[in-house]
């Protein structure tokens, strides 16, 4: 696929460092050298130096053959242009926009995203997406990650196994067995790698998992791996940017939430963030300064937050807080290079933006007809939500005689409103929603099983 991603800042380098996995031609249009030459260390993709929103650059990037169209500069305006250009003069055939501001992305003014008006196939927020992620966390304490699929009706919970879990070295085929749960274990992360276990295997301390539980399971389960934290009501957050607005905003909307304060270096930031906040205290001083954190109370926090673009920055900011007694912290991390130090930030959680920006995109990219699609396990896997239809070359075949590559696993099926954990002998039938777990280095065989 010949994809064309307009941006070489944070977010666009988090999907290049994604599509790259890829069998993908890639250009990447930015007007700030040090930013190309970043991603083109990184990844085999034709840089370009230029403005994105000018016809010429867009030629010189191959929009007559471009595919696929992402603008993700940091200006909504830029955004809209390029898209327009990109259909008007090279009737690029799918085109992707990042829009951040609220009065764009209000509701009433959606009509004017379509090809007679601003032609424009899918909006993505990632800031808002960052966000709605961090909050969720926060909601689930105990959770570093949760997901909700089929509707709602199931949802993902990424947890770590502490040394004191019950759970641990037992077979997965026991666990539920022992504790009434109904789950299905979809992942393992263990000596930086990422498998798909069975029943004969064991959990143990150290471990990161992704579990499917039913809707009103979520806590049990959470107690079940002993990982129930204490709620969150007293919250700092690292960082005065989009991301940290948004989720001061919902915070002061939670009645549970007793206080919230900011840090912020820059000085307009901080004054605007105060504009723009009603009950949110803001203080303005250097992140890691003793007398700062003091000054924010930090020995008092429930949870810390690091949403700063620097992922240095985030990262020195959660363990300061962890030392200072801060019982939940969290880092948003753009680049992978980062995830390998899961193991050495203890009971801290990354938030990869990376794989929250590419869930919005992955109906795009992949060639199979998808209800949702999801990117886990810090982008080394995927989940696909799929509706059987009638005419499907797959309907009534055993799930055993789908020749499904060995890193990809269908662990959830969905018929008349009913759960099912799926055995090789199950068929499939018509109407069913399947949720299937595919690894990154299997994605071309399983289009091949779903197309």
């Amino acid at each position: 696929m010949k994809i064309i991603v307009c941006g070489a800042g944070s977010i666009g380098q988090s999907i290049v460092s994604y599509l790259a996995k890829g069998n993908n031609d890639i250009a990447v249009i930015d007007h700030n050298q040090r930013h190309l030459d970043e991603v083109s260390k990184e990844y085999d993709i034709l840089p370009v130096l230029g403005e994105a929103s000018h016809p010429d650059i867009l030629e010189r990037a191959g929009a007559k053959e471009a595919d696929l169209l992402l603008a993700v500069t940091d200006s909504d305006e830029t955004n809209m242009i390029i898209c327009q250009i990109g259909y008007s003069l090279f009737n690029i055939p799918r085109k992707i926009a990042r829009i951040g501001s609220s009065v764009f992305l209000d509701p009433i003014w959606g009509a004017m995203y379509n090809d007679n008006h601003l032609p424009i196939d899918l909006i993505i927020s990632p800031d808002l997406e960052v966000a709605e992620n961090i909050l969720q966390v926060l909601k689930y304490p105990g959770c570093s990650g949760i997901l909700p699929v089929l509707g709602g009706e199931g949802y993902i919970l990424s947890l770590k196994i502490s040394h004191d879990c019950p759970l641990a070295e037992i077979p997965l085929s026991q666990v539920s067995k022992q504790n009434n749960i109904n789950m299905s274990v979809i992942t393992i992360f263990r000596e930086n790698r990422y498998f798909i276990p069975d029943g004969y295997d064991n959990l143990y301390a150290g471990d990161e998992v992704n579990i499917f539980v039913k809707k009103d399971f979520i806590f049990n389960t959470i107690s079940a791996f002993c990982a129930e934290k204490p709620g969150n009501e007293r919250i700092i957050l690292f960082g005065g940017n989009p991301v940290a607005k948004y989720i001061c905003r919902q915070l002061e909307q939670d009645d549970s939430i007793i206080s919230t304060r900011v840090i912020e270096e820059d000085l307009d930031t901080a004054r605007n963030l105060v504009k723009d906040l009603t009950s949110t205290i803001v203080i303005q001083g250097e992140m890691l300064s003793d007398i700062i954190l003091d000054e924010a109370d930090i020995s008092h926090a429930d949870a810390a937050i690091a949403v700063t673009d620097n992922d240095k920055d985030n990262l020195l900011s959660s363990l300061l807080a962890a030392k200072r007694g801060v019982s939940s912290t969290i880092s948003l991390v753009n680049s992978p290079s980062y995830n390998n130090l899961i193991l050495d930030i203890g009971d801290s959680i990354l938030i990869d933006r990376r794989s929250v920006t590419m869930s919005k995109l992955l109906k795009e990219l992949r060639r199979t007809n998808l209800e949702e699609a999801y990117a886990i396990s810090r982008g080394n896997g995927e989940i696909w939500e799929l509706k059987v239809a009638e005419e499907d070359k797959y309907v009534g075949k055993k799930i055993g005689e789908l020749n499904l590559p060995k890193l990809s696993r269908i662990f959830i099926i969905y018929r008349n409103s009913e759960i099912i954990y799926p055995d090789p002998t199950i068929s499939l039938t018509s109407g069913d929603r399947i949720l299937l777990y595919v690894d990154s280095q299997v994605i071309r065989q399983a289009e091949n099983i779903f197309s």
